[in-house]
């Protein structure tokens, strides 16, 4: 049965990545395996390349000094970590904190994995920036303050490839020459397994997009979206527009594999949950959750510090039994909405799966069905 919820066929190549590619020589060995491709006649695939450092204290923004023109393919291949707190186990990697734009007014952009390729958007230099906080706008202004850089430690070392023409085949001409460079081996694996988001559902922009959830068919036959992740975050939308009145319902059916937490989600070093959320058109969303220790009920206002005046949770069922197994709930929508939050708002206008296994960078594997929302006669098939 677990088979069903494997996770994508990079994981295992890029947690070798993180391992082997860290070192202190990370500058020296890309140069160096950078100028020996070069010399061979593959070599004429790469186009031009720089291999760039990026301190977790310098804040935010960095000049690669690569060149390129809108319609270039890019890759991008990282390693390393930064950490706000090492002994807290509060530290990123690359496919959460790495993010790149073309020139300052650029659309800012990350991968869903450690490494990435792409089409670039515009003409420009890239730049590349190591995410501590949130970000305000899409063209890559901070929400927080840049003090928050002060105390990061660690570095995240990057790789930037501009090929020409078709990117698959100058990767494969250098993973060639370097069979053993895992970087290499994680993007063609994320290339060849590539991992799409279900249709009419998007990652939400300032997290950026991950491979964590995939539309998928029940053994009937049945729609249903299937969720893995590890030390990973990802929140996945969907628009809607759905009157709140006192008789609005939301129902769901939900199999649960794996929680990412064994600890209450409450506390800010143990908030991996995965979860269904509602957002309303006053800003704020509401999510219900599955928790191995909180009680059924429980309702609390989210611990990261920026979300806590926008998001609030409300924990459906408790502990490990009925784990492994579809289960069915349904809410009364403003009646959780004035019982936790506040004043209720007039609309729903999205509907939100969400995945987080940061904090104790764990692992979790869920699959979602049947979400309707329903008021007054009137009902709304999500999923």
């Amino acid at each position: 049965m677990m088979a069903a919820v494997a996770f994508p066929a990079a994981a295992v190549a890029e947690r070798g990545a993180m391992a082997t590619s860290t070192s202190e020589g990370f500058r020296a060995h890309w140069e160096g395996l950078l100028a020996g491709f070069r010399r061979t006649g593959p070599g004429r695939l790469l186009r031009d390349a720089r291999v760039v450092e990026l301190p977790g204290n310098v804040p935010p923004w960095t000049e690669s000094g690569l060149a390129v023109e809108r319609g270039d393919a890019l890759t991008l291949l990282a390693a390393g970590r930064v950490a706000t707190a090492e002994a807290l186990g509060l530290w990123a990697r690359p496919r959460f904190a790495l993010w790149a734009r073309i020139g300052e007014g650029g659309t800012i952009w990350k991968g869903s994995q450690d490494t990435q390729t792409c089409i670039a958007p515009d003409t420009g230099t890239v730049q590349l920036a190591l995410l501590q906080g949130e970000w305000a706008t899409p063209q890559g202004r901070l929400a927080t303050p840049v003090e928050a850089y002060a105390g990061v430690t660690g570095a995240i070392h990057a790789v930037l490839l501009r090929w020409r023409g078709d990117p698959a085949e100058g990767l494969a001409a250098l993973a060639a020459f370097a069979p053993q460079e895992p970087l290499l081996g994680a993007e063609i694996a994320r290339l060849t397994h590539p991992v799409r988001p279900p249709p009419g559902w998007s990652y939400l922009w300032f997290l950026g997009p991950a491979d964590i959830f995939v539309e998928d068919r029940a053994d009937d036959g049945s729609a249903l979206i299937r969720g893995c992740f590890d030390d990973d975050v990802g929140i996945l939308r969907r628009p809607v527009d759905f009157p709140l009145a006192a008789d609005t319902t939301l129902s769901w059916r939900w199999r649960v594999w794996r929680l990412p937490s064994e600890k209450p989600e409450n506390e800010l070093l143990q908030h991996d949950y995965v979860s269904l959320a509602l957002e309303f058109e006053n800003g704020r969303d509401l999510t219900w959750h599955w928790s191995r220790t909180l009680a059924a009920e429980t309702g609390y206002a989210c611990p990261i510090p920026t979300w806590t005046p926008r998001e609030t949770h409300v924990v459906v069922r408790s502990g490990a039994e009925g784990l492994g197994a579809w289960q069915a709930e349904r809410r009364r929508v403003r009646e959780d909405y004035a019982r936790h939050v506040g004043e209720p708002p007039g609309r729903v206008v999205a509907a939100w799966l969400i995945a987080v296994s940061l904090f104790q960078h764990g692992s979790g594997a869920v699959e979602f069905a049947d979400v309707v929302l329903e008021s007054g006669g009137r009902s709304l098939r999500i999923l």
